[in-house]
């Protein structure tokens, strides 16, 4: 599972549409749609029902999905504190 794969999945399970998500993360639709159904098959469970008006999220979905969160809202965080040791930029020239 990587940070990619939960980021589109959060992005799928909010936006409760494919186009609408890849749009949300800057990809097309295939490839969204091809790390989603990665993510299910490494689970082992499906995430998302299909439906004819979008993605509807599963029970395991919605465990993962506040999982998800977290760890991103982490990652996210551990950027800003490494950000805030960098030097600040030097003078032109």
């Amino acid at each position: 599972m990587s940070l990619c794969q939960l980021r589109y999945f959060v992005a799928v399970a909010e936006e409760g549409h494919v186009g609408r998500a890849a749009q949300r993360v800057h990809v097309s639709q295939p490839p969204l749609t091809r790390q989603i159904r990665a993510l299910e098959e490494e689970l082992g469970i499906p995430l998302f029902e299909r439906t004819p008006r979008g993605m509807r999220l599963l029970a395991p979905g919605r465990c993962l999905l506040t999982r998800a969160r977290t760890i991103l809202a982490e990652v996210d965080a551990a950027v800003a504190d490494v950000a805030r040791h960098r030097p600040p930029p030097g003078p032109p020239g």
